[in-house]
């Protein structure tokens, strides 16, 4: 009820939105209605562009996008882009995986299913050629390893954020994809495309949350890898980094759990502190990575572990 949300936002400084992506822009109205600070852990492409519509002209913050993927993952590539002269490649990949798969699907549920079936039937954005282009979900499937654990990414939508926007004319190559184990992506692409279920969401989703159990036994992968010319030279720079579940404050929570809350929470902290601009849209690549990880709670990304250098390149380059 838009109502009821006015009058729960009056005199707060700001509203966190972690409800399912479609109910994200009557939460932004809300916020500028009574001009308070909005942000947001959608990975929704459309309730990303309606929040930005309506950031045009307030007199306060509307930051979406501030878990994993899209969000941090932006903040790192964009951190690694500004080292170049000339870009040519962003890769970001992400993973948020179990410890220990057992089942077909080598995956447990570690998130919102509504969002993890958008990401897997949605188009996905790329710049390809030094144009952005859109890309089908599932596709372009390539492999590599880290610390001698095979991993295969794939086309999935959102996770690229604004940084196409932010990019533009400025590289060759950019993509986003989801890591998973071996075997994930054809399996899924035989429930979607096969048995029709990607026209059928709503049966998909109670097929996932009745046959994959949920785990807070995981680890959460982040693999950038950015290459261009600086000084002359033809250079490739990687962040690698593995982030496990941990017990915080007497409690286990999960690496996704750990990595979506510091997201959200260390934007906030950054924008109480004045270290983001206040008003108007602000684009997680907008954040210093520095600032992020400084923070008390950006820090738990820095407490993760540093993952392996690639023990193989990609089989698919682009």
């Amino acid at each position: 009820d838009h109502g009821e949300l006015v009058e729960a936002m009056k005199g707060r400084f700001a509203v966190l939105s972690a409800m399912p992506y479609f109910l994200n822009p009557g939460i932004g109205a809300a916020a500028k209605e009574t001009g308070v600070h909005y942000l947001d852990l959608t990975e929704d492409v459309a309730s990303t562009h309606a929040i930005k519509a309506m950031a045009e002209g307030a007199r306060t913050a509307f930051i979406p996008q501030c878990g994993l993927a899209p969000g941090f993952i932006s903040i790192v590539a964009h951190d690694l882009a500004k080292k170049f002269e000339k870009l040519h490649r962003v890769h970001m990949r992400v993973g948020a995986l179990p410890k220990y798969p057992t089942n077909a699907l080598k995956y447990n549920l570690t998130w919102s299913t509504d969002g993890l079936i958008n990401e897997y039937c949605n188009p996905c954005e790329a710049v390809v050629g030094g144009e952005l282009k859109e890309v089908p979900p599932l596709e372009e499937i390539e492999h590599f390893s880290l610390d001698g654990i095979t991993y295969e990414a794939f086309n999935t939508s959102g996770g690229l954020g604004t940084l196409a926007e932010t990019l533009a004319g400025k590289v060759d190559y950019l993509n986003y994809r989801t890591v998973r184990y071996p075997g994930h992506r054809d399996l899924v692409k035989m429930l979607l495309h096969d048995l029709r279920l990607a026209e059928r969401r709503d049966v998909l989703k109670d097929i996932f949350e009745h046959a994959i159990p949920m785990t807070t036994q995981d680890v959460v992968l982040i693999f950038v890898t950015v290459s261009g010319h600086r000084e002359g030279r033809f250079i490739q720079e990687s962040y690698a980094r593995k982030i496990y579940a941990a017990e915080i404050f007497g409690r286990r929570w999960s690496a996704i759990q750990i990595t979506t809350a510091a997201g959200i929470t260390a934007v906030l902290d950054l924008l109480r502190a004045g270290r983001i601009t206040d008003a108007g849209f602000v684009r997680q690549e907008d954040i210093a990575l520095a600032d992020f990880l400084a923070n008390r709670f950006g820090a738990y990304y820095a407490k993760g572990e540093n993952a392996g250098e690639p023990r193989a390149e990609s089989r698919l380059a682009g």
